[in-house]
């Protein structure tokens, strides 16, 4: 890459294989370049699977992720590639959702972020995971994440 800005990139443009854990992954950021307007980004995972740190057997989410960045955008290839690093992690529902929304905040200090983890049911119940850092900001438009309450999830 010839611009300066993308020089300390390391998985955008070469053959990055899936990290082995959460914790392995690298997520990179680049500079918004935004002049400190206020707009929000989401992240869609419709597909983002877990392994259960119990039995082993595999979680499902629709996991939504919404953010209003402040000086740094998240690199998507690299947010796909730390998603996809939990389809070996064991962990709980809330943790895996938790452990996602820490890792951005952690990385880009962002304005604000919210994260929604719709998981399938596990044992026949659903378990829906919501946090956000706090009150966005006035005039930000916000849609709904759009992922309808369990009934299959369509």
């Amino acid at each position: 890459m010839t611009d300066d800005r993308y020089q300390n990139l390391n998985q955008l443009g070469a053959a990055t294989g899936m990290p082995v854990s959460p914790e392995a992954a690298m997520l990179e950021r680049v500079a918004a370049k935004t002049a400190g307007k206020h707009f929000m980004v989401r992240f869609t995972c419709p597909e983002f699977t877990s392994l259960c740190p119990i039995t082993g057997q595999p979680d499902f989410a629709h996991i939504v992720i919404d953010y209003i960045p402040g000086e740094w955008l998240v690199e998507s290839k690299s947010l796909k590639l730390f998603l996809q690093s939990f389809r070996n992690h064991g962990a709980f529902h809330e943790a895996c959702t938790m452990m996602i929304a820490d890792r951005i905040v952690a990385l880009l200090n962002p304005v604000w972020l919210r994260i929604g983890g719709y998981w399938y049911p596990r044992g026949g119940i659903p378990i829906d995971v919501f946090w956000q850092t706090g009150t966005p900001p006035e005039g930000v438009w916000l849609p709904e994440q759009g992922v309808p309450g369990y009934r299959g999830r369509g």
